[in-house]
């Protein structure tokens, strides 16, 4: 894998014409999907050869298949990585990231405020397997440091961070996890790889909810590590062992969502910016948070580690989470759904939805307000986005 033919192009071409896969049996311009199980051989010799790994070929599609792989390759070219695996979720990608890095008796030091999914892997699975995980403000590099010890064998963040769009200092993190031989993560769903680059920053891995902004048309589920060949093939082995593989269809509607990322992160951007400031020049509410915005706490280090501040807004209403409720409930354009990424406005509850597995308690201590809601913005009209928002704040 990698871009050996492609450096030379920027990231929007990459994003379109992504790698040297050609369709060899009729030239199709949109690489084919591959839906089969099962590879044929000619003869017994080579199916037993392609076993045994003496001669690369496609056996079964569990184990590798030709429309996964150009996705695998852009996937790993966009990110500037060495090799990319593609799983059938994002929860599958973490998963796969743990046990590859991680045995019982072994630690995870990860961030306090996060996707609740990968919270409630992380708090609920991971100690029955023997896994312990040290949740820490990784916006604080020395409770990292402090949090660490001989038995830490991976560092997990997400920057921005899900719904608080904390923005954690990736280049900080990565030299704490060099200095200390320990894999760092980094799950970049939020920024896509437009937006932030991990990996040049010092991370070992780069993960992503493929779901979201990869896909960006909320048709597709995936998961996708990017990282070194020697860890991506260690990685794919577990996966491989687990089962979690996307099939050949939803790798090929991810192929096609690709395309169109770097002009959809930049209208998704300019959207989120407008909706960050109409709110919280808004006298209802009481908080923004938005990377973009100068009041964000870390608004100058996203600055610097991003090229764009990205699609997501949460904020607070002063009349807490029944305001929230109310106007959930009273939006038009906006759709009342979970997840993110789409080229639709989607609006939800982070602390009864996505983040449910955080406890009452939880979401206090780690800084996740009961009464937050969380915008996904969309590449619809701005001024359509606010006047929906604008009208519903009325009915608050």
């Amino acid at each position: 894998m990698g871009c050996s033919n492609y450096k030379k192009f920027k990231f929007e071409t990459l994003c379109v014409h992504g790698t040297h896969f050609k369709d060899l049996l009729a030239g199709a311009v949109s690489f084919p999907i591959y839906q089969t199980s099962t590879f044929s051989f000619e003869k017994a010799k080579d199916l037993a050869d392609a076993f045994e790994g003496k001669k690369e070929a496609y056996i079964y599609t569990r184990l590798g298949n030709p429309t996964i792989s150009v996705l695998e390759e852009k996937m790993a070219c966009l990110e500037g990585g060495e090799s990319a695996l593609i799983a059938a979720s994002g929860m599958a990608a973490i998963s796969t990231l743990v046990l590859t890095l991680v045995e019982a008796g072994e630690n995870i030091v990860c961030q306090d405020t996060l996707y609740g999914g990968t919270y409630a892997l992380f708090k609920n699975l991971m100690p029955r397997l023997g896994i312990e995980v040290r949740f820490v403000r990784c916006t604080d590099l020395e409770q990292i440091e402090k949090a660490i010890d001989s038995k830490t064998k991976l560092i997990f963040i997400e920057t921005p961070s899900n719904p608080t769009l904390q923005v954690i200092d990736i280049k900080g993190v990565a030299e704490i996890a060099r200095k200390k031989n320990i894999h760092l993560c980094v799950d970049n769903t939020f920024a896509t790889p437009y937006l932030q680059r991990p990996l040049e920053l010092g991370a070992d891995s780069v993960i992503h909810s493929a779901t979201k902004y990869i896909g960006g048309h909320g048709d597709a589920i995936g998961g996708i590590i990017i990282g070194s060949k020697e860890f991506i093939k260690e990685a794919k082995n577990i996966l491989k062992d687990i089962g979690a593989t996307i099939g050949p269809f939803v790798a090929w509607l991810l192929i096609r969502g690709l395309k169109t990322l770097a002009i959809r992160m930049e209208r998704h951007c300019f959207n989120a910016l407008k909706v960050a400031q109409f709110l919280e020049a808004h006298p209802k509410v009481s908080k923004v948070y938005y990377p973009g915005l100068p009041s964000h706490p870390q608004h100058e280090l996203a600055r610097k580690q991003m090229k764009n501040f990205g699609g997501m807004v949460s904020f607070e209403l002063k009349g807490g989470k029944r305001a929230g409720e109310i106007l959930q409930n009273s939006v038009k354009l906006i759709t009342l759904a979970v997840s993110l990424g789409d080229t639709d406005s989607l609006i939800e509850h982070p602390a009864t939805t996505s983040h449910r597995a955080y406890s009452k308690e939880e979401l206090e201590k780690f800084g996740i307000p009961e009464g937050l809601v969380r915008i996904s913005i969309g590449i619809e009209n701005f001024e359509d986005i606010i006047d929906d928002l604008k009208q519903a704040l009325e009915k608050v």
